[in-house]
């Protein structure tokens, strides 16, 4: 099986640190006016908000970490590459794509969605049959990673077209975020784990 390399380790573990990062610092330029509960992190990228910029630098990284890193499993199935790296391209594009400061965007809307399903769905296709395969690329954990991932998206979608401000869109997108950003660090940490394990150890 071929080998993951360790500068993958920084790319996958990036991810979700810049964007949680980049979701805390512009919430808190933004003042008392943002509810990280109701509203989603779109709009701190809004055009006019206080942390824009530092959001929309989170999305731009998040993008191009996702990219490094599916350029780096090389032991995971191409299909599964692709769509992380697919979901690489709609980071970027949601960031130069942003929500006006108020109401929708349907081009921003569908950016986002496109991302949501790549990120969803790229664990199954990564994943690899046989034996002598690193934990993150069996076929049941990435089936499971990608069932929470699909429920959660289906969860912010109820939530998004819910009547009133009541919802919880902000938390969920949040935990559902956390959860896509955070699993390509989980498969290339099974993956190196994998490869260290296979190596003889040093001659004495």
């Amino acid at each position: 099986m071929r080998s993951v390399p360790r500068w993958a380790l920084l790319s996958s573990g990036c991810a979700p640190a810049l964007l949680i990062g980049g979701w805390t610092i512009a919430a808190l330029l933004e003042g008392p006016a943002y509810d990280p509960v109701t509203q989603t992190i779109s709009v701190l990228a809004a055009y006019g908000a206080a942390g824009s910029w530092v959001m929309t630098g989170a999305f731009l990284a998040l993008g191009v970490c996702h990219l490094l890193t599916a350029w780096g499993l090389r032991p995971a199935a191409s299909a599964g590459r692709v769509a992380l790296a697919g979901g690489g391209v709609a980071a970027l594009v949601v960031a130069v794509v942003p929500v006006p400061r108020s109401g929708g965007s349907l081009n921003h809307g569908a950016v986002a969605a496109v991302g949501f399903a790549l990120l969803a769905v790229w664990p199954v296709l990564a994943a690899e049959r046989g034996g002598g395969v690193p934990w993150g690329l069996r076929l049941a954990p990435s089936v499971l990673a990608t069932l929470l991932m699909g429920l959660g998206a289906l969860w912010f979608l109820v939530e998004m077209n819910r009547p009133g401000s009541a919802g919880v869109a902000g938390v969920v997108e949040r935990l559902v975020t956390c959860l896509q950003s955070v699993w390509p660090l989980v498969v290339v940490t099974s993956c190196l784990r994998h490869t260290d394990g296979e190596r003889p150890p040093p001659n004495r």
